[in-house]
């Protein structure tokens, strides 16, 4: 693999010092290092390896072009994305990301992660990042200029001195566990059943080129994924509260194949398919903290607030959180004074809070109804598709900037229109 580590010594001094080489830690860590500044980035793990959020949205190649790192993603074989398909009891309906209302990319990738992720850290490598794999922060002190306690690959503690610390762990949460910043997130507790088969998929129909969010026949808020692979595999997971998932027994992969064969369509589009992957579980991974950031640490992406993969936002929040933090970060090192709740935070949760209103309307079934509306006008249609892409910043968009209003309001006129 390739890797930047260099010989450990006792302790080192760098002007940035990022947890975790995930996308926004390896797109931050560019991002800072274009800018001329001292990075180091620690990851416990060893890459390639597994990861969930595997569908992307088109506002992340922006910030993959500004990383520097679009040849290379582009030139990887990754499996083209140009929108999102939805089923519910016979109903299909599809939104090309391409005719949305919001400028920017239209198209992106339904990547691996533990592939894409190696790649950007790897670009990241290549354009002279130090990326230290296998190295585990133990323990943080901000009191005064921030420190970090390191132990590597070997067991070996040395000590980080940075200007600044940027945590990008993902669900690993470093800074939140380590600096009493957890605190419950607004959203019920979900879990979520998941693996990767060989599809084996007959249906030529079948549109490989956008994510299939398939909707429970019975419970509306228990959802499936079906992301397509350019190798003919395909991510598959359900999603619901634990209550009722609650009646799945046996193995993990048996409760999966279950719960699949309760949705006809999902039955037979995948009934030559098998499983590659031991299954796994993720519950109760909605989280929240007291603090994005401070003058001596930022959280990116899932580190601070982690909602819900319905709308595959994670990644995209992930990268938007690196170019934000990173904007600021640029200019508090050269001297400027940042206000980060003004000029990190709050701008930042703008687009967290506009996913979360249709996160929300998702599982108590508003957002549902707009999906499956036939008859919505197309400039609504398109202000809706801008969302679903992943540009929740933008506040030309009506449904951005009054999101639970306007999503109320195409709500009741969806409902009028079918009574009628």
């Amino acid at each position: 693999m390739l890797s930047s580590q260099t010989s450990i010594v006792s302790h080192m001094d760098v002007d940035v010092a990022i947890i975790g080489a995930g996308p926004s830690g390896a797109i931050a860590a560019s991002l800072l290092r274009q800018q001329g500044h001292k990075v180091v980035v620690v990851e416990k793990q060893q890459f390639p390896r597994f990861s969930i959020g595997e569908s992307l949205l088109p506002c992340c190649m922006q910030f993959i072009e500004q990383a520097g790192m679009l040849d290379a993603v582009n030139q990887a074989g990754f499996q083209f994305k140009n929108g999102a398909a939805f089923r519910h009891q016979g109903r299909y309906t599809t939104f090309d990301f391409t005719d949305k209302f919001t400028p920017g990319p239209g198209t992106t990738f339904q990547v691996q992660r533990g592939q894409f992720d190696k790649l950007l850290a790897d670009t990241a490598i290549s354009q002279g990042v130090d990326i230290r794999f296998g190295h585990q922060v133990d323990s943080v002190d901000i009191s005064a200029e921030p420190t970090l306690q390191v132990t590597n690959e070997q067991g070996q503690p040395y000590q980080i001195n940075a200007k600044f610390i940027v945590d990008a762990s993902g669900f690993g949460r470093v800074l939140p566990r380590l600096l009493n910043l957890e605190r419950p997130s607004s959203l019920p507790s979900r879990s979520a059943i998941f693996t990767h088969i060989e599809d084996n998929i007959c249906d030529s129909e079948f549109d490989r080129n956008k994510i299939l969010i398939s909707v429970h026949p019975e419970h509306k808020d228990i959802w499936y994924w079906l992301i397509p692979f350019s190798n003919n595999r395909c991510s598959i997971g359900v999603v619901g509260e634990p209550h009722l998932l609650a009646h799945l027994t046996g193995s993990l992969e048996q409760q999966l194949l279950d719960i699949i064969a309760q949705e006809p369509d999902l039955k037979r589009l995948l009934a030559h398919a098998k499983v590659v992957q031991p299954c796994q579980t993720l519950q109760g991974y909605s989280a929240n903290v007291t603090t994005l950031a401070t003058n001596k640490f930022a959280l990116l992406g899932n580190a601070g607030e982690f909602l819900d993969p319905v709308f595959s936002s994670g990644v995209t929040i992930a990268m938007q959180s690196a170019a934000m933090a990173c904007a600021s970060l640029n200019k508090q090192l050269k001297g400027e004074v940042v206000d980060w709740q003004a000029d990190y935070a709050q701008p930042l949760m703008l687009g967290v809070n506009t996913f979360r209103t249709y996160v929300q309307a998702w599982y108590d079934g508003r957002f549902q109804d707009v999906i499956f509306y036939q008859q919505a006008s197309n400039n609504i249609k398109q202000m809706i598709c801008s969302i679903l892409a992943g540009y929740a910043w933008d506040t030309h968009n009506p449904f951005v900037k009054e999101s639970e209003r306007r999503l109320n309001t195409i709500v009741e006129l969806c409902r009028e229109l079918d009574v009628a």
